[in-house]
């Protein structure tokens, strides 16, 4: 080996790895696309069974199929933050129940006992005050600052959802465009078999986002019933928002029930505490550990093992080891990445011994 060949490999490993940090800081900068593209990408597949019925069954047109299927998910959207809306004035009333006059005494008292020390040592209150430049240090921009972030907030949300929307309705019409975007990069002889993995991925991960939508519906339920018949004002309301929030692998289930009982509590506000406030709670204890233990032992199982295919022990430690490396994003998008990580494992590497054990099922 010459000095020259020495040469060239390191300027190639140099120019490699030169390449992978532009792409990176790239990939890097145009984050927020990249997260338009995968929210995206979950609403097509998600509208991908309704455009497919809609085609198929009652004859639609292709563009016809997506458009109402778009208006359907903005419907359910709009009405999802419809039912928000009422549930945060109602919990504004129930706050407007405490009793703040006995608040403001309490203050006022806090005050002239704190004017009474002071006087007591000899020290000038407003003089303190004045020294400490506590007053000239206080920053005065806060509440415009805040404003302006809120503004800012609303219009980058705005563009993020007209983005998505976007994306996702071309997603849905040509059903091919993301995978020939894929195909761009794949090397020659290895077309077909990329293909059959983009069509299984999409047909389990539609099957997925399906089985999470009645996963949701079931709690939802349970949950409805539930509230009913404990007397829980906007019962429909706080089961829709709770069985939601369960979407969070194991840490959802314990927001949400976090949520719901500080909520049927801010309900009962101004009543008694032993009569009513504290058998609501235990009644509301009781209703999440049933709808727990039927989605944990029951639906969530029989569901995923269908939808992607893959035994409840196996997604139980994908979902755990995933959590464990990225935190709770990666437990949310746990499940999508290792059903697609199976299916192209079965593609390309069939004949391996443990790929074989592992997709067994699909």
């Amino acid at each position: 080996m010459n000095s020259r060949t020495v040469a060239n490999g390191i300027l190639r490993a140099i120019g490699i790895t030169v390449a992978i940090a532009l792409l990176l800081y790239f990939l890097y900068k145009i984050q927020s696309v990249i997260v338009y593209i995968l929210i995206a990408g979950v609403i097509s597949l998600i509208g991908r069974p309704i455009v497919i019925f809609l085609r198929r069954r009652l004859k639609f047109g292709n563009a016809i199929a997506v458009i109402t299927t778009m208006l359907v998910l903005v419907g359910i959207f709009a009405g999802i933050v419809s039912l928000l809306i009422p549930l945060l004035v109602e919990q504004g009333q129930n706050l407007s129940l405490l009793d703040i006059t006995a608040l403001q005494e309490n203050v006022e008292e806090l005050y002239r006992s704190g004017i009474a020390y002071l006087e007591l040592n000899h020290i000038d209150a407003e003089q303190a005050i004045k020294e400490s430049k506590i007053l000239s240090s206080m920053d005065y921009s806060v509440i415009p600052n805040f404003l302006n972030s809120i503004v800012s907030g609303l219009g980058s949300f705005s563009i993020g959802l007209m983005s998505v929307l976007f994306i996702a309705f071309f997603f849905l019409k040509d059903s091919n465009l993301f995978e020939q975007g894929i195909m761009t990069f794949v090397p020659n002889g290895k077309e077909s078999n990329t293909k059959r993995s983009i069509t299984k991925i999409s047909d389990l991960l539609s099957r997925y986002f399906v089985g999470l939508f009645f996963q949701i519906l079931i709690l939802f339920i349970i949950y409805t019933i539930g509230l009913l018949i404990i007397g829980v004002k906007n019962a429909v309301v706080i089961a829709f928002l709770c069985a939601l929030i369960n979407l969070i692998p194991y840490l959802g289930p314990l927001i949400g029930g976090v949520l719901m009982l500080l909520l049927v509590m801010t309900n009962n506000l101004g009543d008694s505490f032993n009569d009513v406030m504290l058998p609501n709670m235990i009644y509301t204890c009781i209703l999440i550990a049933i709808a727990q233990l039927v989605d944990n032992f029951g639906s969530q199982p029989y569901i995923f093992s269908k939808s992607v295919k893959s035994h409840p022990l196996e997604i139980f430690l994908i979902i755990i080891i995933a959590g464990l490396l990225f935190g709770v994003v990666g437990m949310i998008v746990a499940i999508p990445s290792y059903t697609a990580i199976k299916v192209i494992l079965k593609e390309f590497l069939s004949n391996n011994k443990v790929v074989k054990k592992l997709t067994q099922g699909l």
